[in-house]
């Protein structure tokens, strides 16, 4: 009975995988474009400031990455959770896993600064090489930090909305925060002449504009197919327990990611110091730009398959699974096509202040190796959000482990330290990481698929 009303977006979700993850994921490709804004906009407003600013901000990326991992993780594992209940008609479940995420991503948004506020000065001074940096990177990791719960609650609320395939409203409280980022920026930074500060408050603000547009399409507006609410909540380890077993292995897989970027800078510092670690950062934002239609499509094919696992039906699953990977390779192709020819008016981006002008040559070298990184990018995030789509969480987690962790950071080191090519050897090693992986990574997804409902 509680399906006899079902939404648009859930008729998605149980029909065609091949229909359901285009329709799915067109609009979340276009809403993570603009949401690129986050990353893109502060790299280039601060890029005016000087390349101090500029490294400053690069040492806090990874660990800004690693707030919205948590987010995002979590947001996955309530995610996916809900398409299951979905899947197997279970619609008061699916609206208990939803209110359950929402409460966890609140308390650890305290947690997380609780924890980081102490620390930040020492952390900060400790990873640059001038006092200049380390002060610009302490004052913008301080404000951030302060407010962890504004970062991850929007990442919580989005999934919780596209978990039943609501992707269009999911999208539209992203681009309203990315936009008001795009616009804030400069005012902080210039106008009220706060400079790096002001790129985090912005980025913070626009952030809660997000997190208020998610409260009342969540808790307000009467069209969800899911009714949450916190009244008569009670905490059952059940609904945490299916939240977690995804969330906490999705959450790692992209902290891992971070923790990767904290190494490479670790490399780069040393092959070419506080400049370097600005190309990176610089390059960083770029790339994941560059794979943000993949990244639109991950949820797509976590719900789709997630619906479809719910419902055991394996031929779906697989149908999702090698669609996905065709669709997004050819959006793939382009787009590293693209950079490399437009290397140069893209590094112009990123360089065109006296002070930055020297990450130039080197930015323009980044984008152009790496341009061969995209095509790899579909089957690797097609594998992990079918495991995730099932709830194997854990195998997502050890494969990006491999990929970014091992495999890139080993071959970073190798090639720019022991073999002494530098930065070029950095980027030559990201993808070669990544080139070895995907063969690991889509062999597994392929094996689990083909053994289920045996």
């Amino acid at each position: 009975m509680e399906f006899l009303e079902m939404t648009e977006g859930v008729k998605d979700l149980l029909g065609d995988p091949k229909k359901a993850i285009v329709k799915l994921s067109i609009p979340m490709i276009l809403g993570m474009i603009i949401l690129s804004a986050y990353q893109l906009a502060d790299g280039i407003w601060v890029a005016g400031l000087g390349s101090d600013q500029l490294a400053a901000v690069g040492l806090f990326f990874p660990f800004f990455l690693a707030i919205m991992a948590i987010g995002n993780g979590l947001g996955m594992g309530g995610s996916t959770a809900i398409a299951r209940k979905l899947g197997a008609r279970k619609k008061k479940d699916a609206e208990q896993i939803a209110i359950h995420t929402i409460f966890l991503g609140i308390i650890i948004g305290l947690i997380v600064t609780v924890i980081s506020i102490p620390i930040v000065e020492t952390v900060f001074y400790g990873l640059s090489q001038s006092k200049t940096v380390g002060l610009y990177a302490t004052t913008y990791a301080q404000i951030l930090f302060s407010g962890a719960i504004i970062i991850i609650f929007p990442c919580v609320a989005n999934a919780i909305i596209r978990g039943e395939g609501a992707v269009k409203k999911a999208v539209y409280g992203l681009i309203v925060g990315s936009f008001a980022n795009i616009i804030l920026d400069p005012i902080f930074i210039y106008t009220f002449d706060m400079g790096v500060a002001g790129a985090a408050w912005a980025t913070l603000l626009s952030l809660f504009i997000s997190a208020i547009i998610f409260i009342y399409m969540i808790f307000i507006q009467k069209t969800s197919f899911l009714k949450v609410t916190f009244k008569k909540f009670k905490i059952k380890k059940i609904f945490l327990k299916d939240i977690l077993k995804v969330g906490i292995p999705s959450a790692m897989t992209q902290v891992s990611i971070s923790i990767s970027l904290f190494f490479l800078n670790i490399i780069v510092r040393i092959s070419q110091g506080d400049t370097g670690i600005a190309v990176l950062t610089s390059g960083w934002r770029i790339m994941m730009v560059g794979v943000i239609p993949m990244l639109g499509v991950a949820p797509a094919i976590e719900s789709v398959t997630g619906a479809a696992f719910g419902a055991m039906d394996r031929e779906k699953l697989k149908t999702g699974f090698y669609y996905s990977i065709k669709f997004g390779l050819i959006i793939e192709i382009i787009i590293g096509i693209l950079i490399f020819i437009f290397a140069e008016q893209i590094a112009l981006l990123f360089s065109y202040s006296t002070g930055s002008s020297v990450i130039f040559s080197d930015l323009v070298i980044f984008l152009r190796i790496t341009a061969f990184y995209y095509p790899v990018v579909p089957a690797s995030v097609a594998a992990a959000s079918v495991f995730r789509g099932m709830g194997y969480g854990t195998i997502s987690l050890i494969n990006t482990i491999i990929r970014v962790i091992i495999l890139q950071t080993i071959f970073s080191y190798i090639l720019a330290i022991i073999f002494n090519l530098g930065l070029i050897g950095v980027w030559i090693g990201i993808v070669i990481g990544a080139c070895i992986s995907v063969i690991i990574s889509v062999s597994w997804a392929k094996i689990t698929i083909h053994s289920l409902f045996k």
